[in-house]
């Protein structure tokens, strides 16, 4: 082998030097305009999501995929994933969940199924951070069985009249408008329910408290009430009782955009982890010297790779026009549990004072209990798993 092939990384099996500038942009805006704020973002429970947006969508970060027509950037998934990827490094993982419910989980299903009024008026207002956007799926009663919700939105002339509740919705108490699905037909099955963008300033809607979580804290989290709200019929996504099926769409993208993001941060977890043990004198020598803390970062990082290669798969599916379902799902899975293994693991590493709030690792710690249900519970991954496989 030659010193030059030698000097090669993994990465130039995947990334081209304009990939490495997306990167390194993405990377300077973190560490200048996210990272210096977060400790005070984390203890007020609050991101000003809107000037911090607007910031994001002039560098053109909103919109890497969507079409230039709208302010996107028409760049491909593995834009998406340098992207995705960077935003690991910020040490509050509420935050990378908001920006994602903007880039990956508000707007897919408009760009893909709106109407061109939709996409003039709300896509092209997300991109360029202007408006601040928020999933509405769940309910009290009714989380990955979207099946089971009961919010509804009757045809009333050139209206829908929409009355229900929602329940845990991000970025809630700051978004300007809702990608919002409800049931428009009491017919059984799953052609029953509509896809609406709803202005979060109609008459009717109330934004209750925001929810005070154990995880995410730096993150809004809240519950909407929708009493007799006329939201104009021009507002529906795409077609009528269709909406369950362009959710399902929606969900993989949602999903896929947790997966790169929770794999860079169990590479900072180790890497903070590593860091401390160093320099930690334990019965005479440094803790990093002990066998079995190394044997057990050296599984971290081998499970850690193993999950980097199959998200990589999913993008290589991805830009080929595969359904990534099955491995999606397999990546979401996978992921909750080693970044919730990997953070309890290295808090132990730290011992009593990982056990402080002060410490970023106790961060981490709460942080990552919540991708295991968020997006799709680990159960509901097993399921979709298993029918795929004719279970």
């Amino acid at each position: 082998m030659s010193i030059k092939n030698k000097s090669k990384t993994t990465r130039d099996l995947y990334f081209t030097k304009d990939h490495e500038m997306v990167r390194r942009a993405v990377r300077d805006f973190i560490s200048k305009e996210i990272n210096p704020y977060v400790e005070d973002w984390e203890a007020d429970g609050f991101v000003p999501l809107k000037p911090l947006f607007q910031k994001m969508g002039k560098l053109g970060f909103l919109g890497i995929r969507y079409d230039p027509a709208y302010g996107g950037q028409g760049l491909d998934y593995w834009y998406d994933l340098v992207f995705l990827e960077e935003l690991g490094h910020i040490p509050a993982l509420g935050l990378p969940v908001a920006i994602t419910v903007q880039t990956h989980m508000a707007t897919p299903a408009i760009a893909e199924f709106g109407s061109e009024y939709l996409k003039q008026n709300y896509l092209k207002a997300a991109i360029s951070g202007d408006m601040v956007g928020a999933i509405a799926v769940t309910e009290p009663n009714a989380g990955s069985d979207v099946a089971a919700l009961q919010t509804t939105a009757l045809k009333n002339g050139n209206n829908y009249v929409i009355n229900g509740s929602k329940l845990y919705i991000t970025n809630g108490t700051q978004a300007d408008f809702f990608t919002l699905l409800a049931r428009t037909s009491d017919a059984p099955g799953y052609s029953a329910f509509s896809l609406f963008v709803v202005p979060a300033d109609l008459p009717g809607i109330t934004v209750g408290r925001k929810l005070d979580k154990m995880c995410a804290r730096i993150s809004d989290t809240a519950e909407l009430f929708f009493d007799n709200v006329k939201v104009p019929a021009e507002n529906l996504i795409g077609n009528e009782n269709e909406g369950f099926f362009y959710q399902m769409k929606q969900f993989q993208h949602e999903r896929f955009s947790l997966l790169p993001f929770a794999c860079k941060a169990c590479d900072v977890i180790i890497k903070l982890t590593v860091d401390y043990i160093k320099d930690r004198i334990v019965f005479g020598s440094p803790l990093i010297k002990k066998q079995v803390l190394r044997h057990k970062l050296a599984d971290y990082h081998t499970e850690i790779e193993a999950l980097r290669q199959l998200i990589y798969h999913i993008v290589r599916m991805k830009q080929d026009g595969m359904d990534a379902t099955l491995e999606i799902s397999m990546g979401k899975l996978k992921a909750g549990k080693l970044l919730s293994r990997i953070a309890d693991g290295c808090l132990q590493m730290f011992g009593g004072i990982g056990l402080m709030n002060e410490m970023v690792i106790s961060r981490y710690y709460r942080d990552a209990r919540g991708l295991s249900i968020g997006g799709g519970a680990d159960e509901v991954m097993r399921e979709v798993i298993a029918r795929s496989k004719g279970y």
